[in-house]
């Protein structure tokens, strides 16, 4: 399958899409300082064994059921940086932990590293509760509504390192730990 690169509707505005996957990216005012910038990608999980591969990867299809929905949005500016999180077709009542991580996924669930972290731990793996924190790193928990589907929010008056930030990661369990059972690759971007 082909990817195709456009150069979406507006001034600054790339658009690359492939199959039901998509990106978006928009630096407002020019990325960096005294600008901002936004990004946001839509996926369909699938299994890293696919014929057709995806950026959203599912480890646990009984948590994370291949064709459940992930869009994840980044914005940047002098303040700081919000992602959010959007995820459809999950179980109910579940609650998921999610966190941003450092690599970008592969069908070995630690591929993706460890936590993004702003002030990182100067030991790996981080298991400090000085560092290991929802104040150090980009937490989604979130509970599953009742039709599967989930929203979360961070939001840091910080600023993502570039190319440190490179996937979001689901947790079979809410807070710093729980298996890893689905992962989507996303080009966070620095500041």
């Amino acid at each position: 399958m082909g990817t195709a690169v456009g150069p979406g509707t507006g001034a600054g505005t790339g658009v690359v899409a492939s199959g039901t996957e998509g990106v978006e990216a928009e630096p407002a005012s020019g990325a960096g300082p005294g600008g901002s910038y936004s990004l946001r990608m839509v996926a369909r999980f699938a299994p890293p064994t696919a014929f057709v591969p995806s950026r959203a990867m599912t480890y646990d299809q009984s948590l994370v059921p291949a064709g459940a929905g992930i869009d994840v949005e980044q914005r940047t500016d002098k303040e700081g940086t919000v992602v959010i999180l959007r995820a459809s077709g999950l179980v109910a009542g579940h609650k998921y932990g999610v966190h941003v991580h450092t690599g970008v996924c592969g069908s070995d669930p630690a591929a993706a590293g460890g936590h993004y972290q702003h002030v990182a731990d100067p030991v790996q793996p981080s298991v400090s509760a000085a560092y290991a924190n929802a104040d150090n790193e980009i937490w989604l928990d979130f509970t599953a509504d009742a039709h599967g589907a989930g929203r979360a929010t961070a939001r840091h008056d910080w600023h993502l390192r570039s190319k440190q930030a490179n996937s979001v990661v689901i947790h079979s369990a809410p807070g710093g730990s729980g298996d890893r059972v689905a992962c989507f690759t996303v080009p966070f971007r620095g500041w």
